[in-house]
């Protein structure tokens, strides 16, 4: 089977829009986590909210606007017409802004975006929890190696709403302080929103179309724990067994991974799964790869993260280098972690690894084409 290429990226989120701009921001240890009212009491205030579509108006008008410009934005970068048929389209959230106001259906956004844009398809929807833009990316990259489609642009979009908001917080899950991924003190997640779009194409259509490839999508893998609508399974089988797959479907190795983008959530729990599933699977120490996370500066955008985190790696590996962990001072594992500022990354590929609520659990594998 061919192995797909990226050769457009683009994204939405709280830090801004552009690409490079973005990037240069989180490098900087930058965070757009900042106070945003609610009328309701929550554990935290702090949210990561996109400045340039108001909070507080139509949550399903915000989703909507958020994937048309990053859907716009994705085609533009890639060459593509968004008024292509052949171009297919794999869009995923978690609930999107359903909590909140009424939708005729689950995927109603989707279309309107798809049509926003003047794209004559229907587009996948996928709602895989805080997995669903990762996974939507896995579903693109299945259709691509396959060769039932030459190009696909997939990805997430979400938005945060006051249903979120008040929900994590009585859950539990929203810290009441901030985000401090794999820290010590960790005591929770922050949400955010954004949206985040990749292009997979097959090598040969890019060939043919002279575009600009940023890496190659390697290899993609999930699994699902099943251990409960919220927590995950604390032995962390299932994480390392989506990573397993991941590695496999490239025909590679533990030792080939460069970098890690973790999930990162910062809650307890979570995080401490992830540790405990990325050491059995690459070890500690020097030759292990360098783990990084960007909920300290994004917030948990729930089914956004899987890909804001995917264009995040590819720019990793394209840049040589990763942003730190924000909020990280004291590592409650032996993970080798980018803290303090920007870290350099050696040759190899990089992993993204996101899981959802409902146990959902996605890897996905990129080689870097340096700038």
């Amino acid at each position: 089977m061919v192995t797909p290429v990226v050769t457009g990226l683009a994204w939405d989120t709280p830090l801004g829009r552009d690409r490079e701009a973005v990037w240069t921001r989180l490098c900087a240890g930058e965070s757009g986590l900042a106070p945003v009212e609610s009328p309701h009491p929550l554990r935290n205030t702090l949210a990561g909210v996109v400045e340039s579509v108001p909070y507080g108006t139509d949550s399903g008008k915000r989703q909507r606007v958020l994937a048309g410009r990053a859907l716009a934005a994705a085609f533009a970068d890639a060459g593509l017409s968004t008024t292509d048929p052949g171009v297919g389209l794999v869009l995923g959230t978690s609930f999107g802004a359903s909590l909140d106001e009424e939708e005729p259906t689950l995927h109603a956004w989707a279309d309107d975006a798809a049509a926003g844009i003047g794209h004559p398809g229907e587009p996948v929807c996928v709602m895989t929890a805080c997995s669903a833009g990762a996974d939507a990316i896995a579903v693109a990259h299945a259709l691509v190696r396959s060769g039932q489609r030459r190009i696909v642009v997939a990805g997430g979009v979400d938005v945060v709403t006051e249903a979120k908001r008040l929900g994590h917080s009585a859950l539990g899950t929203m810290s009441p302080t901030g985000i401090r991924a794999f820290d010590r003190t960790r005591d929770g997640m922050l949400l955010g929103e954004g949206a985040g779009f990749v292009v997979v194409e097959h090598p040969d259509s890019a060939r043919e179309r002279g575009a600009r490839v940023y890496a190659r999508l390697r290899g993609a893998g999930a699994s699902n724990d099943a251990a409960g609508l919220t927590a995950p399974d604390p032995s962390g089988y299932a994480v390392v067994r989506a990573v397993r797959r991941c590695l496999a479907s490239a025909g590679l190795a533990p030792a080939d991974v460069a970098v890690v983008n973790a999930h990162g959530t910062g809650t307890p729990l979570n995080d401490e799964v992830e540790a405990r599933s990325l050491l059995e699977l690459f070890g500690s120490g020097e030759n292990a790869p360098l783990v990084f996370a960007t909920k300290g500066a994004f917030g948990h955008s729930l089914g956004a993260t899987g890909a804001l985190e995917a264009v995040a790696t590819v720019l990793a590996l394209r840049h040589r280098q990763v942003p730190p962990v924000v909020g990280l001072r004291d590592p409650a594992a032996p993970l080798r972690l980018a803290t303090g500022s920007a870290h350099p990354v050696g040759a190899g590929v990089g992993l993204s690894l996101t899981l959802g609520f409902g146990g959902f659990n996605t890897c996905l594998l990129f080689e870097g084409m340096t700038a």
